[in-house]
């Protein structure tokens, strides 16, 4: 007769009520990345645009990026974030549709910081192509 299996207790999950939180939004190219931090950099949640659904070149609009945030924000509603401090880098077409979607969900914004490399000076840059 074999052993009886041990089940173990589930432990409830406890979320953190918390005012204020960060987004941090990539805007590349292709795709708009959304991920809500708390105030220390820990991952509370987010959402991309291909994580909403979007494939391919439609991934690349502004359209999907204010859906993917509005998607974003559905995700963290059991943390009680009332506002929070966005944090954008890059320059993809992305850029100020996420931050629309995020305000347009209910949720203050306190600041907006611009976040994008920028270089100045740097490595010296490859030979250029001479026909």
């Amino acid at each position: 007769m074999p052993p009886a299996k041990k089940t173990k207790a589930k432990k409830k999950k406890i979320k953190v009520k918390m005012p204020l939180a960060r987004v941090c939004i990539h805007a590349g190219e292709n795709n708009t990345i959304i991920t809500f931090t708390d105030l220390e950099g820990n991952k509370l949640g987010g959402c991309s645009c291909g994580a909403a659904g979007f494939k391919g070149t439609r991934k690349s609009t502004p359209y999907a990026a204010k859906v993917a945030a509005e998607k974003a924000t559905e995700l963290i509603q059991g943390y009680g974030i009332e506002s929070v401090q966005v944090e954008v880098k890059g320059l993809g077409p992305g850029r100020e549709q996420s931050i629309r979607g995020i305000a347009g969900a209910g949720i203050n914004l306190e600041s907006i910081v611009d976040k994008t490399p920028v270089a100045h000076g740097g490595c010296r840059p490859k030979g250029r192509r001479r026909v």
